[in-house]
């Protein structure tokens, strides 16, 4: 007879997978295939690609190319079709540098990037740290951006809008941009620039849009999927000591927002979120915060801080999403509560309760330590499907850039137990996101009988073999993970 019992993994580590440290790679961008989790597709500053086929245990590079030219600000995005769409800006031969946001996209892994599109070409005007989101219900695609009169200008006469535009037949072609922010920015690239638009979708096809600037966070909403947009903005939080700010050992930092929708058929199903961080605690502590409408945008909870730790430390960079599977929250950042100095770790909030509450678990292996020398981008990511997440993050030790990600996965479950001629044989699936996994056995389940290590499993859906000594005699099985 067999019995077997499934152990929690120990909260130990997660498995950390170093995607690539070739080219000084920084703003990096990741996404699950939620019909295929083992397909990730990734990027990274300037112009770099990567995709896995075996849920990121390993990874294939490329850079991309395109008449428009390649500037980076990646942001990659994949429809119900299982193509990827990679956005960036643009340095053309024959145009203005960032003069317009590019759209390539990637039929299938392993194939050609597209030569690209664009959307808001406007002479010589720069177009600048855009981003998108895919609507499944449909597969029209959303982006925002902003666009600078003259990007650093501090002429009070230059100004900088946030920017909209779809694409309804698979990143073919563009619609006119439309000015989504009521009050416009300055152009200083600062707290009073209108920045940090990141377009979410809502089950009956709401485009959400949520940007920093002079007058705090503001929401911009369209109720018929992008067509229009109401002129009135909506006033989400403040942001006191603004966007902009410092961090011990880091080249630049902001607290720029995160909107994300859930489209679950869970019951926070049409909440939205706002993520961002900022240091209203003070300039030796940053926090990250979240705010939720579930009322389509018109009203706001109080701020939730995230991080958990106790006052005095710095969080920062955060970025958020949604497993729409079961609409779970996942936040990422980097967190310094466990040391006096710059060492950085790698922090993952998790919610199930609809950003009520939040769980803090170190997902990074090791801390790093950053120096202000170089420039360490502007932002992180995350993608998650059905519980298998994937953030991914930079890492910086003197002057050598890596970008990493965390091999995060439901847990593991036993899917076949045989004996044959006192050889036993297990299959479990969902390893991959465990340094070490042993099969266990004991003969008596009360609270003195003792388990013993019996089989290493092996493999991304591993088995393990094993003789056992005892012909006959009840044994029961669990399946111990680091």
């Amino acid at each position: 007879m067999f019995a077997g019992s499934l152990v929690s993994p120990a909260a130990a580590q997660y498995r950390n997978v170093m995607i690539s440290n070739s080219g000084a790679p920084e703003e990096p961008t990741i996404v699950v295939n939620p019909n295929n989790p083992r397909h990730l597709v990734a990027g990274s500053n300037l112009n770099f690609y990567y995709y896995s086929t075996n849920g990121g245990v390993n990874w294939f590079s490329g850079r991309l190319s395109s008449p428009y030219g390649v500037w980076g600000d990646p942001c990659v995005v994949v429809d119900t079709n299982n193509c990827y769409y990679y956005f960036h800006l643009s340095n053309p031969s024959d145009g203005h540098w960032i003069d317009r946001i590019v759209c390539q996209k990637l039929d299938a892994l392993g194939g050609a990037w597209s030569p690209g599109t664009y959307a808001g070409l406007n002479g010589t005007k720069a177009q600048d740290k855009e981003w998108a989101v895919v609507d499944p219900a449909n597969n029209k695609i959303h982006v925002t951006w902003t666009q600078f009169d003259q990007y650093e200008s501090l002429n009070p006469a230059d100004i900088s809008i946030v920017l909209y535009s779809s694409s309804s037949d698979g990143g073919q072609s563009w619609t006119a941009p439309v000015r989504l922010n009521e009050v416009p920015g300055d152009c200083v690239d600062s707290d009073n620039t209108v920045e940090g638009a990141v377009p979410a979708v809502g089950p009956a096809g709401e485009v959400y849009v949520t940007w920093a600037g002079p007058r705090g966070l503001l929401l911009a909403k369209s109720a018929d999927g992008g067509a229009t947009w109401p002129g009135t903005n909506i006033f989400v939080s403040d942001i006191p000591g603004g966007w902009d700010f410092a961090i011990p050992g880091i080249y630049r930092c902001n607290g720029l927002p995160v909107t994300v929708c859930d489209l679950s058929a869970g019951p926070y199903r049409g909440t939205v979120y706002i993520n961002w961080s900022d240091q209203r605690n003070g300039l030796d502590d940053t926090d990250v915060w979240l705010v939720k409408s579930s009322d389509g945008g018109m009203t706001w909870s109080p701020r939730r801080r995230v991080n958990d730790d106790p006052p005095g430390r710095h969080q920062f960079f955060t970025w958020m999403t949604v497993d729409q599977a079961d609409g779970s929250l996942y936040v990422v950042f980097y967190d310094r509560r466990d040391y006096s100095d710059n060492r950085t770790d790698v922090y993952l909030a998790t919610s199930m309760d609809g950003g009520e509450t939040f769980v803090n678990r170190k997902i990074s292996q090791s801390p790093f330590t950053p120096n202000a020398a170089t420039f360490f981008g502007d932002y992180n990511n995350i993608s998650a499907h059905n519980g298998i997440v994937r953030p991914i993050w930079t890492r910086l030790e003197g002057a050598s850039l890596s970008i990493w990600t965390a091999m995060i996965n439901p847990p593991p479950t036993i899917s076949g137990l045989v004996l044959t001629n006192s050889v036993a044989h297990m299959w479990l699936t969902n390893l991959t996101g465990y340094l070490t996994n042993y099969v266990e056995r004991t003969y008596d389940l009360t609270s003195g009988g003792a388990w013993t290590d019996v089989g290493l499993i092996t493999g991304v859906d591993g088995a393990a073999e094993w003789t056992e000594p005892v012909a006959g005699t009840n044994a029961f099985y669990r399946v111990r993970c680091y």
